[in-house]
């Protein structure tokens, strides 16, 4: 709920700090939206109302927030009546704990595919010239023995295990939630300047919502903030937020999904059962505190970059939205650490990423008229199948104006399946991803280049065996490699607790 909640903090607290975030927020938005429009677009979300303040409430703070966003904004704010609303949401409660629905408030906010879009960052940034790196991790900061000013680090190919050393005027270190071990590895007594917070979130079938309609409730009864979104053909809902360690691989608990589950259940009018959870998982929000400050009221959700040890810049905190200033101010640090003359200023806020230049909504139309899907059957046959309107406007979403290339793939190379049924993933995109966007794992494929993982558990599990074959073919992977990947893809989807693989007992989940 990019910005409304901290617009309410910044009116009704006189927080000039939180309307910075705002302001800030919502620049960055739409300068992702026009930089990414095949992966980023705005969103309606219904915020309903149970009596005459809460719409007064709410459809007055809404038109500040039209007001505040000013060109930034994406579209109106608006009051539909109680029959417009569950007209516009058919699954939405007219009745809740003996309270009528006065109506809904509307606003637009912006949704992208996250994993697409880090992707498409680093195939973007590999145009532009960067060495692309990735299962490689940072082992020690190579030192000045003279100035003990970091010149460099032991990195480790964590797929061949072989070490090697790079050399660098300054380093940056943008590692999230881990980057408080990286600065411990420069300097042992560094104080921690991330604060972890739990964001819990489940998938549920369409039907909770609909196509091209979110749900936002503001304050729920213990304060929090719940959300139910359509998401990449699934319904999204959370969140929580509660302090959390700091793991590789964070696992939600069944208290934090029922209590999404609960919240939810408020506002609509079909059962909301634990058994439609396709997916849950927990992420952790690298909340900064500024190590430099007096007190710990500086835990921000926006973002800090300092320079605490000579030649290692550290930025974390953020959020998705503000990726690229967040970058821009990091490497602004990083010239002026290593006293570097860069030939330009920075050129990201116009500098569309890969797809989407000249990408165009229609785009699907062309590929679903152009391309078919050739592919083997179970006896082996090769078989047309057509390019049908999901897998094209998958395909044209995901890809940008790249998608051509893996519907030529999906026709050429008889790889026109689905990988798992009711999803428009197609086999080509194994191919694809593995030649052109480091694909080097099966876990790379259904977390980090599809979301199919956060989408439906099970799906992806029974993807899985077809994934493996087909990176084997990319990669000339042996038996014992194959066996490997479905290990590490098998214990990395344990940890989603999906209804199949969630461990409960007590008979009101079912």
């Amino acid at each position: 709920m990019l910005g409304v909640r901290y617009l309410e903090k910044a009116v009704f607290g006189l927080d000039y700090g939180q309307l910075k975030l705002v302001f800030h927020a919502l620049e960055e938005r739409k300068q992702v939206i026009e930089n990414a429009p095949h992966l980023c677009h705005a969103l309606p979300c219904m915020t309903p109302c149970f009596d005459w303040f809460e719409v007064v409430y709410y459809w007055m703070g809404l038109k500040m927030y039209d007001l505040v966003a000013g060109r930034r904004l994406l579209h109106f704010s608006r009051y539909y009546s109680a029959q417009e609303s569950v007209e516009l949401f058919p699954t939405l409660a007219r009745k809740g704990k003996g309270r009528s629905l006065r109506g809904t408030v509307v606003y637009y906010d912006g949704q992208m595919n996250d994993s697409r879009l880090n992707v498409g960052l680093a195939c973007t940034a590999a145009l532009a010239g960067a060495a692309v790196l990735n299962h490689a991790e940072v082992v020690s900061f190579l030192k000045d023995e003279g100035t003990q000013r970091i010149i460099g680090a032991r990195i480790r190919d964590n797929l061949s295990g072989q070490e090697f050393d790079a050399y660098a005027k300054v380093v940056v270190n943008a590692a999230g939630p881990f980057c408080d071990s990286v600065r411990k590895m420069a300097n042992k007594d560094a104080l921690p300047m991330i604060c972890p917070s739990s964001g819990v979130h489940i998938v549920l079938p369409d039907y909770y919502s609909p196509d091209g309609m979110g749900l936002i409730v503001p304050k729920t009864k213990d304060g929090r903030v719940v959300f139910m979104l359509p998401w990449l053909g699934r319904t999204i809902a959370g969140t929580t937020d509660s302090s959390t360690s700091i793991t590789p691989l964070p696992e939600p608990n069944e208290n934090e999904i029922q209590f999404i589950l609960d919240a939810i259940c408020d506002y609509l009018n079909i059962k909301v059962r634990r058994t439609d959870v396709l997916s849950a998982w927990s992420g952790i929000r690298p909340l900064a505190v500024d190590p430099n400050a007096k007190n710990t009221e500086s835990i921000s959700r926006g973002h800090v970059v300092s320079e605490e040890y000579p030649g290692l810049v550290t930025i974390t905190g953020g959020k998705w939205t503000t990726y690229r200033s967040m970058a821009e101010d990091a490497v602004n640090a990083a010239i002026k650490s290593g006293k570097l003359s860069p030939s330009n200023e920075c050129i990201t806020s116009n500098l569309r990423l890969i797809g989407g230049d000249g990408w165009e909504p229609s785009l699907f139309t062309v590929l679903a008229q152009q391309y078919v899907r050739m592919k083997k059957s179970d006896g082996g046959k090769v078989v047309p199948g057509v390019m049908d309107t999901a897998a094209a406007k998958h395909l044209s979403h995901a890809y940008g104006t790249l998608a051509e290339r893996v519907a030529t793939i999906a026709q050429n190379e008889n790889l026109g399946k689905r990988l798992a049924h009711g999803y428009p993933y197609l086999e080509a995109e194994v191919a694809y991803c593995a030649r052109n966007e480091y694909c080097e794992s099966a876990v790379d494929f259904i977390a980090r280049r599809s979301r199919l993982a956060f989408l439906d558990t099970d799906a992806a599990s029974h993807a899985l065996p077809r994934i493996i074959e087909i990176l084997a073919t990319e990669h000339n992977w042996d038996k014992s490699r194959k066996k490997e990947e479905m290990q590490k893809a098998k214990e990395f989807l344990e940890t989603f607790k999906s209804s199949k693989n969630a461990h409960f007992h007590d008979g009101k989940h079912q």
